[in-house]
């Protein structure tokens, strides 16, 4: 079997993930209604498992959008999952494991009521490795100039949608330039993220995030950073709002996803950062795999092994 196999399950329906599942007149291919979580296994164990849910929930309330499924049969299924891509590849690798939930299929038309019932995909797959050169030299990213990052009034960016298509025209700019990701600036110039993670600065020692109300995701990586894995390592977090040009006087910066964990930057356009071993950044990756491998330890009972 390829290594690039991912395995779907399709409303409790194990198949290939090239294998067609769902109706075309499901609403999340139709219009983009639907919500997803993406969670990663570190030493076999699926992390943050109770901070993804809870954002899940949320993003189901902000759509309407009422679950049918609860946490205890969505993590039968990730098992049975899981199992099966094992079985069909021989990986024994860490996993990535997204769910995505549809409002389902019924008659064109924008009215939610005309959904029938939810539908529920989830895929396996390797989680993705970033390439060493990429992890030892830092990633290279480029600002957004031609669009700005939808406002919170319009479409929140906390809402973890099937709508992407902000992200990823932003990246397709900066993907345009050489660049390996995108910063996406709001309609007040401000800092918000890149196109699927988080990101952060470091200033004198200092990291700095931009806030919710700038309109980012709520990144549980991110999340877990400020709460437990910087007090942890002695360093200080704190939220700021930050305009491309106070970027200037920052050292370091890096990217935060729950995939990578934290990825150092080398640059953002004609801006360097620093990269390497003595650095902040560096300090807290480390941190951050040490506070994964006791999250590990700690809860047997999300093994998938």
């Amino acid at each position: 079997m390829s290594p690039s196999f991912i395995q779907a399950n399709t409303n409790g329906r194990l198949h290939p993930a090239h294998e067609p599942s769902l109706s075309p007149l499901n609403r999340g291919f139709l219009y983009g209604d639907s919500i997803y979580e993406v969670w990663r296994t570190y030493h076999g164990v699926i992390f943050a498992w109770d901070e993804h849910w809870e954002r899940l929930r949320r993003s189901a309330r902000a759509l309407h959008l009422e679950l049918p499924f609860d946490p205890s049969h969505i993590l039968a299924e990730i098992r049975r999952t899981a199992s099966a891509h094992r079985e069909a590849t021989g990986f024994a690798g860490d996993r990535y494991i997204r769910l995505q939930i549809t409002r389902g299929s019924g008659p064109i038309g924008l009215d939610v009521a005309l959904a029938e019932h939810p539908d529920f995909v989830l895929l396996v797959q390797p989680c993705p490795v970033l390439a060493p050169d990429k992890a030892r030299a830092g990633l290279r990213l480029s600002l957004a100039t031609e669009l700005r990052r939808n406002p919170a009034a319009s479409m929140d960016p906390a809402w973890k949608t099937g709508n992407y298509l902000n992200n990823l025209l932003c990246l397709r700019e900066a993907k345009s330039r050489g660049a390996d990701e995108v910063v996406m600036l709001n309609l007040n110039g401000e800092v918000t993220e890149a196109a699927v993670s988080n990101i952060a600065f470091v200033r004198d020692g200092e990291v700095l995030t931009s806030p919710l109300a700038a309109g980012i995701l709520s990144g549980v990586t991110r999340r877990v950073l400020i709460e437990r894995v910087a007090a942890a390592a002695g360093v200080v977090v704190r939220e700021a709002t930050l305009r491309p040009g106070d970027l200037m006087g920052c050292d370091e910066c890096f990217l935060l996803s729950t995939t990578r964990d934290l990825v150092p930057v080398a640059a953002i356009d004609a801006l360097a950062f620093r990269v390497g071993a003595d650095t902040v950044t560096t300090k807290l990756k480390a941190a951050f795999a040490a506070a994964a491998q006791a999250y590990a330890r700690a809860h047997p009972e999300l093994s998938l092994e």
